[in-house]
């Protein structure tokens, strides 16, 4: 179904020439009137996909217990800056700031980035914080960083290989202007394309994936843990290890969507390559933790005791619901597997909890 966005892509691509992956991602997610995320609230069943804190509390209640850990381990500062990237309607940061209620020598400094205007009015509703559009304006002070599925979200560029090289892969518009539609680039070398060393085995035909926003944000985060102290926690779907793969999809009314068809109308994410990030954490300086799966994540943190001990005071009904969401949090054919737990900290703390 044609948009609003998609005739003024088609415009763009006829005066500019083809978009990148990561420039239609941009425009498709953050255009200002039609973006995907500045025009509604996603979240929930009448959204278009769910997140683990909306699915449980328990598992806000566990991150906030990682942030009490990383602020004993930082030597217990009297205020703590609490970031959090992509904060949804604000649920992950409420169960958090409740859950920190264990530790009243702090002084939690909720600061919650966001762009979207409609989520940051869910959000007032939840948490009282302080907003930034980027980790740049937080104020400089010990930080613990959370990013819940947000760098799946983060714009990437696709590249096909053929006997000349990597292809950039482009978004045109159809010769009747009707559409929108695939190209690729010119061929170029795996450098070039600013690809991993590890991509050099593909075979032809492979297609591959570059976040280059995902890259800058680990090393704005780890420059500043090594500046300033603290730790960071990702937690998001993707790879252990950079490997060939079109991972690129669009979910609409929590199904499979054409990532072309409809832009503005629809989520567009891809997997993200946790290999890749944390060679950049590391050669920024802090020190990195997993990845690991969210499953034994959730697990060392306690999980399943949590689980049991709401469950004491549950209904029947009320059981069978944790039951489930425990399930769907760390099963491996649900999210156990395929999403990933990463930590940074500064070079003097020790592993955080979940990472030992």
């Amino acid at each position: 179904m044609p948009t609003p966005l998609n005739a003024m892509l088609i415009a763009r691509i006829r005066e500019a020439g083809p978009l990148s992956v990561a420039e239609y991602m941009q425009a498709a997610l953050a255009d200002p009137a039609h973006g995907y995320y500045a025009t509604r609230d996603p979240l929930g069943a009448a959204g278009d996909f769910i997140t683990a804190p909306e699915i449980s509390q328990i598992f806000g209640e566990l991150i906030g217990l990682w942030v009490a850990d990383c602020w004993d381990a930082m030597g217990r500062p009297r205020r703590l800056k609490i970031v959090e990237l992509g904060p949804g309607r604000g649920t992950l940061m409420a169960d958090v700031l409740r859950t920190l209620r264990v530790a009243p020598a702090m002084l939690p400094e909720p600061w919650l980035i966001e762009t979207s205007p409609v989520l940051r009015e869910a959000q007032r509703g939840r948490v009282d914080a302080h907003w930034a559009d980027g980790l740049d304006e937080v104020p400089a002070g010990p930080m613990v960083l959370i990013a819940n599925e947000f760098l799946d979200a983060l714009p990437i560029r696709q590249f096909s290989l053929d006997a000349d090289g990597w292809r950039e892969r482009l978004v045109t518009a159809a010769a009747d202007g009707s559409r929108l539609e695939w190209a690729l680039g010119d061929a170029r070398s795996r450098q070039d394309a600013g690809l991993p060393g590890a991509l050099d085995s593909a075979d032809q035909g492979s297609m591959a994936e570059t976040c280059p926003a995902a890259l800058a944000l680990i090393r704005d985060v780890a420059a500043r843990l090594v500046d300033q102290g603290g730790a960071a926690l990702f937690v998001d779907y993707g790879t252990t290890t950079s490997r060939p793969g079109d991972s690129l999809q669009a979910v609409r009314g929590h199904r499979y969507h054409d990532p072309l068809e409809a832009p503005g109308q629809a989520d567009l994410t891809a997997h993200v390559d946790f290999a890749a990030l944390a060679a950049e954490a590391h050669a920024a300086g802090a020190v990195v933790h997993g990845p690991s799966p969210q499953s034994l994540f959730l697990e060392a943190l306690g999980v399943f005791v949590r689980a049991q001990v709401l469950k004491r005071s549950a209904t029947p009904e009320e059981a069978r619901e944790i039951d489930l969401a425990v399930h769907r949090l760390t099963a491996p054919d649900q999210m156990g597997s395929l999403f990933k737990a990463l930590a940074l900290t500064d070079p003097h703390m020790p592993p955080p909890a979940g990472f030992s």
